[in-house]
């Protein structure tokens, strides 16, 4: 018998089907670790309690198997973040930005704590309809993208936005941080951020300006031991480009995949002779 093969006319099903698949080698890795199970009983000797470990996972294997959500990154992008998080799990995971592929990236942390940031209301109630599980929070932006070049002087001008008198909760006077997202948000050190919103494709959109900078300080800032993975995508786009240079730092970029870039950043703290100038690179 031939093997069956993906229909032609039908190549919607690839993305989905292959993120399906990690998902649910990621789920019999975990379940390996944590279900013992034994010879001849697999079924039955489960418990209710290992069978409600990572439900997640079997949620998001049915939807990306029988969907036609495409998310927004290639294969080859998804699995530069899917490797790190496999590497890091259970990890705190932060997500700037909701979408097709948010159920995923959830079921790829399991047992860690995943949360997302959305600055589209109506979005997010669309997304929760298909993926209810997952924790997201609206964001409101003051920042525009036209306005990215001024942001960068502002930045330089403003001593709020540099040591010693940086920081984010509260700050209103660099205009850069975003100073009023969800307490959580503050509380957690990230061990993995990606950024993949908010909008940032027409001028009157927010951008990422603010996005990028904040993760940097969070990531810079950084008390618990090891390092911050950033993952940022749409680096084909010359503000997402700038700002990644500017303050998560060419010497930090460790992996660069199609539109994403992947950055390992250690804590200011590990770096000797710091100055305000040399903070972020």
């Amino acid at each position: 018998m031939k093997p069956r093969r993906l229909p032609l006319d039908r190549p919607w099903l690839a993305v989905p089907l292959v993120v399906a698949v990690m998902i649910a080698v990621a789920f019999l890795v975990v379940n390996f670790k944590v279900v013992t199970m034994k010879a001849g009983l697999i079924c039955g000797t489960t418990s209710v309690v290992e069978r409600n470990v990572i439900p997640i996972q079997l949620h998001a294997v049915l939807h990306y198997a029988t969907t036609r959500d495409i998310p927004q990154q290639s294969t080859a992008e998804i699995r530069v973040s899917f490797d790190v998080l496999f590497s890091l799990y259970p990890c705190n995971f932060l997500v700037f930005g909701l979408g097709h592929d948010s159920l995923m990236w959830a079921s790829f942390n399991p047992n860690g704590f995943t949360m997302f940031l959305e600055e589209d209301p109506n979005w997010i109630k669309t997304v929760l309809t298909k993926a209810p599980n997952i924790r997201v929070y609206p964001v409101g932006y003051k920042t525009h993208l036209y306005d990215a070049k001024n942001l960068l002087a502002h930045y330089k001008a403003e001593p709020n936005c540099l040591p010693p008198k940086l920081h984010l909760q509260g700050n209103t006077k660099c205009r850069l941080v975003l100073s009023d997202l969800p307490n959580e948000v503050y509380d957690k050190e990230w061990d993995v951020i990606m950024i993949d919103g908010p909008k940032g494709y027409l001028p009157d959109l927010p951008g990422r300006m603010a996005a990028i900078y904040t993760v940097a300080v969070m990531a810079r800032m950084r008390t618990r031991p090891g390092v911050t993975h950033v993952i940022l995508h749409d680096v084909n786009r010359k503000v997402e480009r700038v700002y990644a240079q500017r303050f998560l730092c060419r010497k930090y970029l460790v992996k660069a995949v199609g539109r994403l870039w992947h950055f390992v950043i250690p804590p200011a703290s590990k770096d000797q002779n710091l100055t305000p100038d040399t903070f972020f690179c």
